[in-house]
């Protein structure tokens, strides 16, 4: 091949029967690559330039004349885009980024391209040539900005770490060649493409192939007499069930081969095979064969646990049949709080159980039977504490080596499964009726429950990888695994039969189990598109389901894509600033936006921030304020439970979701260590500690009890309080202030009057003799408690709130 020539960069199947293939820049004009498939691969029966919407989604933009360029936005594919309510516009280094939002010139049209409808733009194609890469991005009118596509080839990154693609020059359509084949190619087998004889890439299945799909039944399902196994595995060559009597010997194991699914093409991804046996309570794993290169990874050996059990002995598997009869439905009988009114307390099962006073077995305290004792135990922390949530760590089937080993849980093996360790008799998956006791347990207490679960990366053995690796797992050309979880790989969430694994296992959990919503970690990774769906979906069969993302992972942010869904984020900004704000670094003004409740661009509606300062993630609040060298809150400091009042204080008077780390309230310490995930030592929470700061657990009783209270609709906001509501009074310092709720007198007569200095001396603050004498004051509470009755009457007439050092006050009136 001569030099000049470009190179095959990347080539895929758009259909069963067509492909791409990408050269590097434009192929010469006026000659036709010379190309090949591999031995035994069908023969091409036509090959030209790909359409233009081919390069539209490739690239975002092509060259429809030497002279111009056309941006496109297809509108198919999970475009997050309604062109019936949103402009969108082109917006890049030729135009000032922001300031062509609103700007008819740079405005996208509607129209169609190849069949296919899109959102473009087309100008003259000089106005993007430069020597440096011309970057661009598309925006809508409300300034949301639209990622490109995970695998686009000219993405971006900038100081930031937001993602921008660029315009090259040489590649403006040229580079991009479609192909047709005689007959259809079959995806158990591994295609390359050669060109001249000479340089050969592989051929792997494209967009096409994500969206293979079925929407019948999956996993083992029992019927009467019968028990049917069905997988969804669309280019493995072969699929084995082996099942195992419980009681029966390692090598007493039976096989049956799986039928693939005939379906109109013939081409089905879904095997099944029906046995004449009722077989519950058996285990069962699967076993596949097909291309084992670096695009297919089967490998024939591994026991492979089916995505889809219910139950499961343990990270390896086998699976356990269980009829869906037995398991039954979850607790029924609870009114899941509404939004707007929840108080979270985020809880790991073993550190909550691990030291309870409460009469358990060693056994019991490894898992859900002891949580479930505790619960209903008259002296049950939570409940004492008085939130109406909890937030349990994951609890399906993970990744830890022993029964006994501790572990977060973030490394999900199964998504149906309840984690065997947490279970007393794994093998006869007792799990699923001790998760179901642990549900009605806290349901009883009017507490709801939500679960962490981990779609965004899988555990090892990483099952679904020997089910189809590309499928399921986003990479490289070279199909070497991206890692934007840090956690050695990436599900790919937009996959079909990805999110209809999500919605199911969700699913499975509400109506099994009775959960009343999910914390999403790493969310980003899945996308909005997908946590659309999802939210779609599980709507349908729970109306009123909490759904919380934690909106970040090593790639990015979407808390502000998700505006306009009904989810709910975790506020990462809100955690680091109240952190800097009781140290006296932060502003006044900032503090502002936060106890608005983070408005607009995080969260359009209230309950859509989740305020939090310590999750089970990193150091603990107190360890990472404390005044002690190293980090180390153990034994806290006069200022460092001053500090913590100021910031208990600032979560419960903020609008939005508070959410507390179970144990925050009496100073939970691990003593300066980082990461935690695996020292169960150190996260076990110490209940003679909240003894030994009584005072500070019953401030955060006391603010969590007010908040729920007489007061609650002036803290908790279904709908974005109006401007006026809010009047805040700065301090001359800066970072003091104070803030009148209510003030617009929108929610009848009742008002609040909150003020807060976190600097090392006194301050007064004026809010003025007119706020003075709107009624009759009484103090509340200040940073070392709550006061049941007024202490030396009122505000001073003037309006000249004294606020010591480290300090805060509440006020109420009555009107």
């Amino acid at each position: 091949m001569a030099d000049s020539l470009p190179r095959i960069a990347r080539a895929w199947l758009d259909s069963f029967t067509s492909g791409i293939v990408e050269f590097e820049r434009n192929w010469p004009a006026g000659t036709v690559p010379r190309l090949r498939l591999g031995a035994a691969a069908p023969a091409i029966a036509t090959l030209g330039l790909a359409p233009g919407k081919v390069a539209g989604r490739v690239d975002g933009y092509f060259a429809p004349t030497p002279s111009t360029l056309t941006f496109i936005l297809p509108l198919e594919h999970g475009c997050p885009v309604d062109p019936t309510r949103e402009r969108v516009y082109l917006a890049g280094d030729f135009n000032g980024w922001p300031e062509a939002v609103g700007r008819a010139q740079w405005e996208l049209t509607a129209g169609r391209l190849d069949g296919e409808r899109v959102l473009q733009w087309t100008g003259p194609a000089g106005r993007f040539a430069s020597t440096a890469p011309v970057r661009f991005k598309f925006v809508t009118g409300e300034n949301l900005w639209l990622s490109p596509p995970n695998d686009a080839p000219n993405v971006v990154r900038d100081e930031g770490g937001n993602s921008n693609r660029v315009v090259n020059p040489q590649r403006t359509g040229a580079h991009l060649w479609r192909f047709t084949v005689t007959r259809p190619f079959e995806l158990s087998q591994s295609w390359t493409v050669t060109l001249d004889n000479v340089h050969s890439i592989p051929v792997v299945p494209g967009p096409f192939f994500f969206e293979l799909a079925t929407d019948l039944p999956l996993g083992a399902r029992v019927d009467g007499r019968q028990t049917l196994f069905r997988l969804f595995a669309p280019r493995a060559r072969t699929v084995t069930v082996h099942i195992q009597a419980p009681a029966a010997p390692a090598e007493a194991v039976d096989g049956y081969p799986l039928t693939r699914r005939p379906d109109a093409h013939g081409r089905s991804g879904v095997w099944e095979v029906t046995l004449d046996q009722n077989l519950h309570g058996s285990f069962y794993w699967y076993t596949l064969t097909g291309a084992t290169d670096a695009m297919g990874g089967f490998d024939p050996a591994m026991r492979v646990l089916d995505p889809y059990a219910l139950a499961t002995l343990d990270r390896n598997g086998p699976g356990i049949v269980l009829d869906h009869q037995w398991i039954g439905s979850g607790h029924r009988d609870f009114r899941t709080p509404r939004w707007h009114e929840l108080v979270i307390a985020e809880g790991h099962v073993r550190d909550l159980v691990a030291n309870a006073p409460v009469t358990a077995s060693p056994a019991e305290r490894f898992g859900f039977s002891g949580l479930a004792k505790w619960i209903e135990s008259p002296e049950f922390y939570l409940s004492e504490l008085g939130v109406n949530c909890v937030e349990l760590q994951p609890v399906q089937e993970f990744d830890n080596l022993t029964l006994d080993e501790y572990h977060w849980g973030y490394m999900t093996n199964n998504y149906f499964a309840p984690e065997s360790s947490y279970s007393l008799v794994p093998a006869e998956a007792s799990g699923v009726r001790e998760l179901q006791a642990v549900v009605r347990a806290f349901h009883g207490r009017g507490i709801a429950v939500l679960l962490d679960v981990v779609f965004n990366h899988v555990g090892v053995p990483a099952h679904l990888m020997f089910i189809d690796r590309l499928y399921y797992f986003e990479q490289d050309p070279e199909g070497k695994l991206t890692n934007w979880s840090g956690c050695g790989n990436d599900v790919r969430a937009a996959a079909a039969m990805s999110q209809r694994l999500i919605i199911d296992s969700c699913t499975h959990l509400i109506e099994a189990y009775g959960i009343d919503g999910f914390r999403f970690d790493l969310a980003e990774i899945l996308g909005v598109e997908v946590l659309r769906e999802v939210e779609t979906a599980l709507k349908r069969v729970k109306p009123d389901v909490i759904l919380i993302a934690e909106p970040w992972s090593f790639r990015g942010h979407i808390a502000g894509a998700l505006r306009d869904t009904g989810w709910a984020s975790w506020n990462d900004g809100y955690r680091d600033f109240v952190r800097d704000y009781v140290l006296g670094h932060g502003a006044g003004d900032r503090l502002e936006y936060f106890l608005r409740g983070s408005p607009w661009y995080f969260a359009k509606w209230p309950a859509q921030t989740v305020n939090y300062t310590e999750s089970h993630d990193d150091r603990t609040w107190i360890d990472m304020i404390s005044e002690n060298p190293g980090g180390n809150g153990f034994a806290p400091t006069a200022n460092d439970r001053r500090r913590t009042h100021l910031m208990a204080a600032i979560l419960f008077m903020s609008v939005g979701i508070p959410m507390l780390a179970a144990g925050q309230d009496f100073l939970r310490s691990k003593h300066g260590v980082r990461n935690t995930y695996q020292r169960g030592d150190l996260n076990a929470l110490d209940y003679r500690r909240m003894y030994r700061y009584l005072g500070t657990h019953a401030y955060f009783a006391d603010w969590i009890e007010f908040r729920r209270g007489r007061y609650s609709g002036l803290l908790c906001h279904y709908s974005r309080p109006a401007e006026g509501f809010f009047q805040f009074f700065r301090g001359a310092e800066g970072a003091p202030l104070a803030v009148l709720l209510n003030a617009d007198h929108s929610a009848g007569a009742g008002r609040l009057l909150f003020a807060i200095n976190p600097l090392g001396q006194d301050v007064t603050i004026t809010v003025g003799s007119a706020v003075a004498g709107l009624g009759s004051w009484r103090l509340a509470a200040d940073h070392d408690r709550f006061y049941p009755r007024a202490i030396r009457g009122g505000l001073p007439p003037d309006g000249a709130l004294f606020i010591p050092a480290i300090g805060c006050s509440l006020w109420v009136c009555e009107g």
